[in-house]
């Protein structure tokens, strides 16, 4: 079985805590924001991971998207940043990434769903406006950003995965690999994976599909010619992850015995770091839910490490990396690397 590798952790939260960055509707390109507005600040962010060490990092490009940088008024733009100015701060980002990073570590391009770019941001609930509300319409804008990320200089030799994360619909996931497959910036050359979350008490990603569908959505390649080489689960409570897993790999397995993929994904796991709290996207604030009582006993990263070390003797994946989402410190990270290697 290969080595687990490591993986960084909740770049937003982060900046956030332990860097006294506040965000808000005036900065819609959230995290990436910084890549405008501090890329020094940024780069000590993301090197307090890189520094754990981490075995991949990514890029602080999750929340970009062109009506991002549109919306965003600054000193320097005043009247907001026009594409044709994307590609620059798309290049700054990896850059960071390149010197955050120990020389071994890989870089991850990371990618967001629709939702994550919308204020306030919908990836928790999958409901989007009018307009992106259909496959074609997402498949539409998920290209048309792509296209920008494939201008970035040298990018496949730069980086070695695309991260499709956070995604919380079905017709997203499909779309985003359709989007990826339309673009020979990035596609064939790049291994990327998907991720999808599921935030609520039930085993379903926001728009109900289950974790069956989503390995469809995700593996079939029928789909789109774009297949990922790693299949995953983000911002999702630690605690639910194991039933999950037993269930992606149930799936994979009924896959398999279809002749519809012929060979286990990787697998990438990357929690939320919290102890049951959950993102208010008015107050912006992660709160515990009335009534409930945080999650106290077995630290985050033993848990983690538990559910990881179980998925790896049941099933047959090519490849696990692990890390945390939202969250998930420097510290946590740090905590998980000495668990993992234990």
């Amino acid at each position: 079985m290969p080595k687990i590798k490591i993986l960084d952790g909740g770049l937003g939260t982060s900046l956030e805590q332990n860097h006294n960055i506040i965000f808000s509707s005036d900065t819609p390109l959230w995290s990436s924001h910084l890549l405008i507005s501090d890329p020094s600040t940024l780069l000590q962010c993301q090197k307090d991971f890189g520094d754990v060490p981490v075995d991949v990092i990514l890029t602080a490009t999750y929340q970009v998207s062109l009506h991002g940088f549109a919306n965003t008024k600054t000193a320097d733009f005043p009247n907001g940043i026009d594409a044709s100015q994307v590609p620059q701060f798309l290049e700054t980002a990896v850059k960071i990434a390149e010197d955050a990073k120990q020389p071994a570590c890989a870089i991850a391009l990371s990618v967001g769903p629709y939702g994550a770019c919308m204020v306030p941001s919908q990836e928790y609930s999958g409901r989007y406006d009018a307009a992106h509300d259909s496959g074609d319409a997402l498949l539409a804008w998920h290209r048309e950003r792509l296209e920008v990320f494939g201008l970035i200089k040298d990018v496949k030799q730069r980086v070695q995965y695309i991260a499709l994360e956070t995604v919380p619909r079905l017709d997203e996931v499909i779309s985003m690999r359709r989007a990826l497959s339309a673009v020979p910036g990035l596609f064939p050359d790049l291994p990327f994976w998907i991720s999808c979350l599921f935030p609520n008490e039930d085993e379903s990603i926001p728009d109900g599909s289950s974790p069956e569908d989503v390995i469809r959505a995700m593996l079939d390649p029928s789909l789109a010619a774009a297949v990922p080489w790693g299949v995953g689960i983000n911002c999702t409570k630690v605690w639910k992850l194991d039933s999950l897993l037993r269930r992606y790999e149930a799936a994979i397995k009924s896959l398999l015995q279809e002749g519809v993929i012929t060979d286990w994904p990787a697998l990438v796991l990357y929690p939320d770091g919290t102890n049951g709290e959950v993102y208010n996207t008015t107050t912006k604030q992660w709160e515990l839910p009335e009534g409930a009582e945080r999650e106290d006993g077995i630290p985050w990263e033993k848990q983690l490490t538990e559910v990881v070390r179980a998925t790896e003797e049941r099933g047959k994946w090519s490849q696990i990396i692990v890390g945390g989402c939202c969250m998930a410190s420097p510290s946590d990270i740090k905590r998980l690397h000495g668990c993992i290697n234990a």
